[in-house]
């Protein structure tokens, strides 16, 4: 893939409506909203399943917490995807469930990603 193809690859969004409408107003424009507890997993699954088999997703962001509820697809995609799209676990308003956040984002990119980072 040419770097000039990544570039134009979306983001999406997997979330609660204060992190949709946060990164709407950052210019985002594949998000998903999950607002109905009851059906949250189902709708989690379907939004997860949708950006994963999009070929103009590069990044899902989706909060650690909707991660977590589904966290057997999101390992299995980890681990039968190719290197895109990255699935990327965000804290959510009540805060992340990593005792040392910049630890766990460094071995994230390199697991990931295939280098380090500095933050």
């Amino acid at each position: 893939m040419s770097t000039s193809s990544v570039r134009n690859m979306e983001i999406a969004v997997i979330g609660d409506l204060e992190l949709v409408s946060a990164l709407r107003l950052a210019g985002l424009r594949k998000t998903y909203a999950i607002q109905e507890e009851r059906h949250a997993d189902e709708n989690i699954r379907k939004a997860l399943k949708e950006c994963m088999s999009d070929p103009g997703v590069g990044v899902v962001v989706m909060l650690e917490e909707f991660a977590e509820m589904v966290a057997d697809a999101v390992s299995e995609y980890r681990q039968t995807k190719s290197v895109l799209p990255v699935i990327v676990q965000v804290p959510s308003k009540r805060g992340t469930r990593h005792p040392d956040v910049v630890a766990y984002y460094k071995q994230f990119c390199r697991k990931y990603l295939g280098f380090d980072i500095e933050l």
